[in-house]
């Protein structure tokens, strides 16, 4: 049985389009359907790596998760992440196809098209309804003539479209009738009604807002969503962090304090939802090297561009102050992932620019260890044990990075599975205090 598939376009970004879609393929699927999740293109730091070890956006993984099926590379078939402002590296079909502006990226848009209509027979093929998210706004005129994710997906496909606005940001009827008005006659045909999201309050109070947008329109409201508090699912854009930096102070009544530094090329964030969610820890994100007082453990994250953020760490005296901190507070931790792990190190060279055009930049010492940018990326899935304290966990890697370190650093993890290697070898370090890995 194959439905007509539904696509989810929203007045903006962050307005709430990937949860619908997440809850929508979980009704659908208690219904009795098989259900999948699909985004033509997506542009995000946080990803998520499947069985066979593509790459994908994280919120087709949580939608995957929701349909009650393994993430696959066709949910996403273009990621794009940014490395500066102005360049991004294109994931393709879950694999890396290299780094382009955006002049370029429109240019090969027509070919990749071609893959984005190849991921989505193949999920037609195998499920009854598939359930597509649109990305920002399909109004946008500026980027309208080359948009691939929303119009022109809803058209290949011929989805009926559902619109979203976030009612909680203020200014959603002028926001829904604003993007009808920007539309053609036989764009706005496509969408079968409205979903206001994130009301907080007693709904009754909209009503007269809700029976003028129908009139103004001729569309209906399908649904009005309540705004859903501390919502513990993954996000994707480190925008929902912005309102975070620099608001909150170290909470003393917390067990452990942690600071994790906002990179401003921070890749998968998400490793820390697991850390915000435990009520003993107080887990805050911080820009600014003041920040960094009174706290227990200082996190240097993954990042999309090392040699960038390690230079912004220097410039800003962020790097300084850590350094400070670990030489003269032994009670501190100091912990690095993939691209801040690396940063530990004496050197990070870049030979290739796969990341930076700056060839390389000095660590901060802490290791005896030399990081090597290569044109291969890897990405895998793996279980390890920890070698503190002999916990069996899983995890992924994401790197373009090749380490090199001393034969006396002392690793982190022992890893006992991974997709490209038998038998077991060794991943990370930690320093003989234990303070540092």
């Amino acid at each position: 049985m194959t439905l007509r598939p539904i696509q989810i376009w929203g007045t903006g970004s962050d307005v709430g389009k990937s949860i619908i879609v997440s809850g929508l393929c979980r009704i659908f699927k208690q219904d009795g359907l098989s259900v999948a999740p699909f985004k033509a293109q997506n542009m995000a730091l946080n990803s998520f790596v499947t069985e066979d070890g593509g790459e994908i956006g994280r919120a087709q993984a949580e939608q995957a998760k929701a349909s009650c099926i393994p993430a696959t590379t066709d949910m996403n078939p273009i990621l794009l992440k940014p490395t500066s402002d102005r360049k991004a590296q294109v994931i393709l079909q879950g694999k890396p196809l290299g780094n382009m502006d955006a002049l370029k990226y429109i240019k090969s848009k027509l070919s990749l098209f071609k893959k984005v209509k190849e991921s989505y027979g193949r999920l037609v093929k195998k499920h009854d309804l598939i359930i597509i998210e649109g990305a920002g706004s399909p109004a946008e005129i500026n980027l309208k003539k080359h948009d691939i994710v929303n119009l022109k997906m809803a058209e290949y496909s011929d989805a009926a479209v559902l619109l979203v606005g976030d009612i909680d940001k203020g200014g959603v009827f002028a926001s829904l009738c604003g993007t009808l008005a920007l539309l053609t006659k036989d764009e706005r045909k496509r969408i079968k009604g409205f979903i206001i999201n994130k009301f907080r309050g007693d709904k009754r109070l909209l009503t007269s807002g809700l029976k003028f947008l129908e009139k103004k329109t001729g569309k209906k409201v399908l649904g009005v969503i309540p705004y859903i508090k501390d919502l513990k699912i993954h996000q994707e854009d480190s925008v929902c962090l912005d309102k975070y930096y620099g608001l909150k102070k170290p909470d003393k009544k917390k067990l452990i304090n942690i600071a994790v530094i906002g990179l401003p090329h921070m890749s998968n964030f998400t490793d820390f939802d697991a850390l915000e969610n435990e009520p003993c820890l107080d887990l805050r994100y911080v820009r600014e090297k003041h920040e960094l007082e009174n706290v227990d453990v200082i996190i240097i994250p993954g990042t999309k561009n090392t040699i960038g953020d390690l230079r912004y760490l220097k410039t800003s005296g962020i790097a300084k102050t850590i350094l400070s901190k670990v030489s003269n507070n032994s009670k501190i931790i100091l912990i690095g992932i993939c691209g801040g792990f690396q940063m530990l190190g004496e050197v990070i060279k870049d030979p290739y620019s796969i990341e930076s055009s700056q060839k390389e930049i000095t660590g901060l010492g802490l290791f005896n260890m030399k990081t090597t940018l290569t044109k291969r990326k890897k990405t895998y899935q793996v279980r390890a044990i920890d070698t503190l304290w002999g916990k069996n966990i899983s995890g992924y890697e994401i790197h373009h990075g090749k380490t090199l370190k001393a034969d006396n650093l002392e690793p982190r993890f022992k890893i006992t599975k991974r997709q490209d290697a038998s038998g077991k070898f060794y991943d990370g370090a930690i320093s003989r205090d234990r303070r540092i890995w």
